[in-house]
């Protein structure tokens, strides 16, 4: 019952309530990074979502779009300054993924959608983490996100979309709450220091 009525029902609900709260913040954070990044604040990026169906992800922009003599984006460390550094650290940067859970491409809580391109490389049990619609925040992000094996976060992934209560996602957004407070691990996107997925056996 909670799954599939109460979960989003509260997800709708939450989005709008924090979006009215965050509005001066969402506000400034436009005008900010607009001026820092010269043009376009937002991020947009394609993901699978529910059943694999494809979305675009939105967030705010944390890293310049700079490119080597190749063409290749440069790393990290070249591309995010002092600004994008502080939205990852709080997870401002999330903010707007509140309008996905709007639309209902996303959850509050679930798996973090990852890249279209790993959707080859899933087998069947790593399939499981899109029955459910992604989340901003999941099972994996609290127990570890990037100090986890991709076999240790598909895991944990099949593991929630197996076992989702309203305990369990209580639990999650207390421990997100604990770990953007404390700053712990927060300000690195999903596979960020770890090689690009490429397929194992789970």
């Amino acid at each position: 019952m909670y799954d599939k009525i109460f979960k989003r029902i509260i997800d709708v609900v939450v989005a709008v309530f924090a979006l009215i709260i965050l509005i001066p913040v969402f506000l400034i954070l436009v005008v900010v990074l607009s001026v820092t990044f010269k043009g376009n604040p937002f991020f947009r990026q394609k993901r699978p979502g529910k059943d694999e169906k494809i979305f675009n992800l939105i967030k705010f922009k944390s890293m310049t779009d700079e490119v080597d003599e190749n063409g290749e984006l440069l790393p990290y460390h070249l591309r995010i300054n002092k600004i994008g550094a502080f939205i990852r650290a709080v997870s401002l940067d999330e903010i707007p993924q509140l309008f996905n859970v709007l639309k209902g491409d996303m959850s509050l809580i679930g798996p973090r959608p990852l890249l279209v391109k790993y959707l080859v490389y899933y087998n069947d049990y790593q399939k499981q983490r899109h029955s459910k619609r992604p989340g901003i925040t999941g099972w994996a992000q609290v127990n570890g996100r990037n100090s986890l094996s991709w076999e240790e976060k598909f895991n944990l992934d099949v593991w929630y979309v197996n076992n989702v209560t309203f305990r369990t996602d209580l639990k999650i957004i207390l421990l997100t709450i604990k770990k953007v407070v404390m700053r712990e691990n927060v300000n690195q996107s999903e596979g960020l220091n770890m090689a690009p997925f490429k397929g194992n056996k789970v």
